[in-house]
Parts: C-alpha cells; structure tokens; sequence
C-alpha cells in the first residue's frame, strides 16, 4: 500500500525527476477541479478542456513552477485562469480578422462603430457616452474599446451572450440618437 504524498512532494518529484506517476496523481487531484472552476468562467467546454491541458503541460514542461508559497490549488488557478483569457483573446484576434475581412467586402456600409468613431471626430461622444448606463457602458468598453467578442464579453462581465448584444444594439441606437 502506498503511502499519499503531499502536493509539494508531487511538485518536487515532477519538477526534479520528471516523475510521470506523481505527474498522474497531481492531475487527478486537481483538473476536475480546475475544469469546474474554469467552466464558470468559459462556456465553452472544448476551449475549457484545452485550457485545463495546456495548464498541466506548462507544470510538465516546467514553465510554471511551483515557488512553495500558498496552496497548489491556487497556483494552478492563476495558471489556467492566464491561459483563458490567452485562449479567448486568441478567438477574439480571430474574430476581429474576420470582421475586418467582412468589412472591407462590404465597405459600402458604414457600420456602427465606424459611426461612432466618426462621432468622436465630429460630435459630443464624451458626453453622450456618459449619458449611458454603467451597464451600457461596460458593454461598449468591452466590445468596441477592448475588442472582445459577445462571448468574451459575457465571460468577462458575468452575463449572458444575448444580453452582451442587447445591451450593445441599445447602446448604439442611444449614441446615434445622441450624436445626430
């Protein structure tokens, strides 16, 4: 019978030695609970179980260690919880590209942020960006500022997707009433 060892013994032991079966035992104590952890933050299970992957490779590889100050459980968090935000910025990157893309197809319409953008040139954006609602406001600062998708917005504002793009549509109708 095998005695249990520590989560610090199991760092050590894959840190210095490459240890596979302590590597097997770190993992099965703690990605459940990282992925449970992480789909509170992601809906998406495929991008979750990357994230949970790619988080336990960096601790294989060593490029995350492990300096024995707090608990493990809170260390691999901010490892995963770094690589989400990594991975939904990557399908943001690829989602602005395509936007782009679809943009320069169709450059006859003028969409609403270029809209907006033409307000910050010509109008009284400041002020009509302060008339909105701290909700409506977030929703921009997210969408159009930071350049999230809906689903990262959501992740990052705690709401749901349909309600990122309400908040949005309502956010620009108010600007371009405001603007005009």
């Amino acid at each position: 019978m095998s005695e249990t060892r520590s989560d610090g013994e199991l760092l050590r032991a894959v840190a210095a030695d490459a240890d596979r079966r302590a590597f097997e035992e770190l993992y099965r104590r703690y990605a459940p609970w990282l992925r449970a952890r992480l789909r509170g933050r992601c809906a998406d299970p495929g991008v979750v179980d990357d994230v949970v992957q790619e988080t336990f490779l960096a601790v294989w590889r060593g490029k995350a260690r492990y300096r024995e100050e707090g608990d493990v459980a809170g260390w691999l968090w901010r490892i995963g919880s770094r690589r989400l935000v990594d991975a939904l910025r990557g399908d943001g990157a690829r989602g602005r590209l395509r936007q782009a893309l679809a943009r320069l197809r169709h450059r006859d319409e003028v969409s609403a942020e270029e809209r907006v953008l033409a307000g910050v040139e010509h109008g009284d954006l400041a002020g009509a960006l302060v008339r909105l609602s701290p909700e409506l406001r977030a929703v921009l600062q997210a969408t159009v500022i930071d350049g999230l998708t809906t689903r990262e917005a959501a992740v990052l504002l705690g709401i749901p997707p349909g309600t990122v793009k309400t908040r949005a549509m309502r956010a620009r109708k108010q600007l371009r009433e405001a603007l005009a």
